[in-house]
């Protein structure tokens, strides 16, 4: 499994950090004296930033063979406190659907909950094809939300329905 310091663990955990980072750019705007369409746009950039280094952690460490332990459990937890930050933040904002928010929410922890159960049981769940078009259409959705751009409601509430159905599609996987 190769050694923990690596480039797509230090990619998962720069995620990590710039969560926190964008997060306090969409809520606390008041600490900062520029116009609140200059704190969208820097949050936009870390989040594009933070989704870039998403594919190649795991592109680098399928092609160079740099899968660890370590980033197993980094990768889909700096994924999940990422969303978190951007759909709270929007949330708070005001331009995030709460209802949006709790399914997509309760989806990932249930989910995660279920991955961590099949481990204990020494079984393997794998992100599946849907599982990453779900990924696409949340981060997609969030960079529509942040901008402030037409459409991101639909966005939304499609980022919404492959959750669910990409969660129905775990839960069919792991009771079989």
């Amino acid at each position: 499994m190769g050694n923990n310091l690596n480039i797509p663990n230090i990619l998962a955990f720069a995620r990590l950090l710039i969560a926190p980072l964008m997060y306090l750019l969409l809520v606390n705007r008041d600490l900062f004296s520029i116009h609140p369409s200059w704190l969208d746009y820097w949050a936009a950039f870390l989040f594009v930033l933070a989704s870039i280094t998403d594919f190649f952690d795991g592109f680098i460490a399928r092609e160079l063979n740099q899968i660890t332990k370590l980033g197993e459990i980094l990768d889909p937890l700096a994924d999940k406190m990422l969303t978190l930050a951007g759909f709270l933040g929007l949330m708070v904002l005001g331009r995030a659907d709460p209802w949006a928010i709790y399914l997509i929410l309760t989806r990932e922890f249930f989910i995660t909950g279920l991955r961590v159960s099949a481990a204990a049981n020494g079984v393997k769940v794998a992100a599946s094809f849907l599982g990453k078009i779900k990924t696409i259409a949340q981060m997609v959705a969030i960079g529509f939300l942040i901008m402030n751009w037409p459409g991101g409601t639909l966005l939304l509430w499609l980022a919404v329905f492959l959750s669910l159905l990409s969660g129905y599609q775990y839960i069919r996987e792991y009771l079989k």
